[in-house]
């Protein structure tokens, strides 16, 4: 492929994810406006399963092709690539005060999640009982988002009733459009940014190890990483928290089940895998929700750590 395209590919990407970004999140916030279902849930669950995309697309087709390190690697390493420098990032533009009871479950079933991909990791592989027990943390996951969400909406209805009229049919039409024209442009324009950045660095003579820990990793991160960037800038804060931890969990929990059936084995998991990215994973998710949990706030030091460990995580498998 010509330098030119591969350029012109890759600026195309920025443009699609930036406003796909932009429509993604305005059609977000309204639905919970709308709803009366809070910001957090909607993050949670119908934000991050569609920034999520990306990490489904790649993982599944390479399980598919029997590149199990590749569809283990892309799921986990895009986890600590969302709490380490997404995450991060949030925490340090916006560090906010938070109810414990809209977090403590999330945070623990995702928690809990990394807990049993590294109890998986030092077995040597991802095999069936795991990964119903990881499909199992995803059910709960759902059905605590769809309970808070329905108890959300009956508190409403007993207190006082949404201001202003009840939208009409083109702004309900409208706002769908944008949510669903959001969500493609993310995922199309992540996919040019990843495939095209990736060209360019080959160009560059860049090893593909090295292509696979950051471009793609942190590639398929990005709707996270211009959903949580627009959510800063529109300051909504718990839009950006709840899509990150949603995200993971279903990273965690939903991927890494759905490889595994279709590789029709258990999945191996490598060494390298098993002594640094699982515990990488877990160790980025301890520092951003245990302290959160128990101070009910997000500081910017956990922010600026999380880069830190962040950066020595990408150094350490750089040069390993």
């Amino acid at each position: 492929m010509e330098f030119t395209v591969v350029i012109i590919l890759f600026i195309a990407g920025i443009i699609l994810i930036v406003k796909g970004g932009d429509y993604f999140v305005d059609a977000a916030s309204w639905m919970a406006e709308v709803s009366g279902i809070p910001r957090l849930i909607i993050g949670a669950t119908i934000v991050s399963f569609a920034t999520t995309l990306p990490e489904v697309l790649v993982s599944v087709m390479a399980a598919s092709k029997g590149k199990v390190d590749m569809s283990i690697g892309n799921a986990i390493g895009s986890v600590t690539a969302n709490i380490g420098l997404i995450m991060a990032i949030s925490i340090i533009c916006i560090p906010a005060v938070i109810r414990r009871q809209d977090y403590l479950i999330k945070s623990a079933l995702m928690l809990a999640a990394a807990v049993l991909i590294v109890i998986a990791g030092s077995s040597g592989e991802m095999g069936f009982v795991m990964s119903a027990m990881l499909f199992a943390v995803c059910v709960i996951f759902f059905w605590e988002n769809v309970s808070a969400a329905r108890k959300s909406l009956k508190e409403k209805k007993e207190g006082t009733s949404r201001m202003g009229a009840r939208p009409d049919r083109r702004e309900i039409g409208i706002n769908i459009v944008k949510f669903i024209i959001g969500a493609i442009g993310i995922v199309w324009g992540a996919d040019l940014l990843v495939d095209n950045g990736s060209e360019l660095a080959r160009m560059a003579g860049i090893s593909e190890r090295i292509i696979g820990v950051t471009i793609i990793a942190i590639g398929t991160s990005l709707p996270e990483l211009i959903t949580t960037i627009t959510a800063i800038l529109k300051k909504q804060s718990s839009l950006s928290v709840g899509n990150i931890i949603g995200a993971n969990i279903i990273d965690l929990t939903l991927i890494l089940p759905l490889c595994s059936l279709l590789a029709g084995k258990p999945l191996p998991i490598a060494e390298v895998s098993a002594s640094l990215d699982l515990p990488a994973c877990l160790l980025v998710g301890g520092i951003a929700l245990i302290p959160a949990m128990i101070s009910e706030k997000f500081r910017r030091w956990q922010g600026i750590l999380l880069l830190a460990v962040y950066g020595i995580y990408v150094f350490l498998t750089c040069t390993m």
